[in-house]
């Protein structure tokens, strides 16, 4: 499996930014679905924003146009840059990745290998 350790966590204030990153290591097929889900005390975990092998990116409809998932290939990182933040945003964040073999979805069930995950804080 591949092994994720992520970084970038804390607290903001509403409205500002945070930039999460995720380092991977032990690929062993060459194109992979990568994604960042988040989780709130009492709620179920939600996918986030998902890229795909090909470049493409979909995104839940409430981070839309704040959120950013890309990746640096050279340096195996994954990233999700957060704007704009809101109260609401506030959870633990994981990123996840599996072999990208038929579709790449924000469906946590899909993932098999996750980050240990990381607080994210926004106050109002």
């Amino acid at each position: 499996q591949v092994q994720l350790v992520e970084s970038g966590g804390g607290s903001v204030q509403s409205g500002g930014s945070l930039r999460l990153s995720c380092a991977a290591s032990g690929y062993t097929y060459s194109r992979y679905c990568l994604g960042w889900f988040r989780q709130a005390p009492g709620k179920e975990r939600e996918g986030v924003a998902v890229l795909a092998s090909d470049g493409s990116t979909d995104y839940a409809d409430s981070v839309q146009g704040r959120f950013t998932i890309s990746q640096d290939n050279a340096k195996n990182t994954l990233y999700l840059q957060m704007n704009s933040l809101k109260a609401e945003d506030t959870a633990m964040y994981y990123c996840a990745a599996h072999p990208h073999i038929g579709l790449c979805r924000r469906r946590e069930a899909d993932f098999g290998s996750w980050s240990q995950g990381t607080q994210v804080t926004v106050s109002s």
